[in-house]
């Protein structure tokens, strides 16, 4: 995966901001906002996340941290526990935010297995800096491609 600073535009993997559909555009800024709000005096690496369910709303969430690491919650995992809380389960995209200065910022493993249980290996993962020139494209199956199914668990 090339996820250079420069997010060299190819058409596929790394697209202009402006050149994404508006209700993409709107998941993104909905990230870059609530990533305003996280807590990380430790990390300080701020990370918004925005789900976009299947009856179009937009769920945010912002990582948590705690002095003693373990109980920290990513961006992602918020969301996607607000939706659960809100009884949504069915989502169509997610837009990750954070910034490093030479890579787009990617959902960590918890987070993409986590994802795995509730979305399509096909659903669109928007990645993003806060200043979103260009937004790296990829899909759930292409970060996590052999993903530990719900299904196995009835597959014994």
């Amino acid at each position: 995966m090339n996820n250079n600073i420069n997010g060299t535009v190819d058409g596929e993997s790394v697209v202009e901001f402006s050149s994404l559909d508006a209700k993409v555009q709107e998941l993104v800024e909905a990230a870059i906002k609530v990533r305003n709000n996280a807590y990380c005096p430790y990390s300080n690496f701020s990370v918004g996340a925005a789900l976009r369910t299947k009856s179009g709303e937009i769920i945010i969430g912002c990582n948590v941290e705690n002095g003693t690491f373990g109980p920290s919650v990513c961006a992602e995992r918020a969301a996607i526990c607000t939706a659960i809380g809100q009884g949504d389960r069915e989502f169509e995209a997610v837009a990750v935010v954070a910034y490093q200065e030479k890579e787009f910022t990617s959902p960590c493993g918890t987070c993409r297995q986590t994802l795995a249980e509730f979305c399509s290996k096909n659903m669109p993962i928007y990645l993003a800096k806060p200043s979103p020139a260009r937004v790296m494209v990829t899909s759930l199956g292409q970060l996590l491609p052999h993903a530990f199914c719900p299904a196995f668990l009835h597959n014994k």
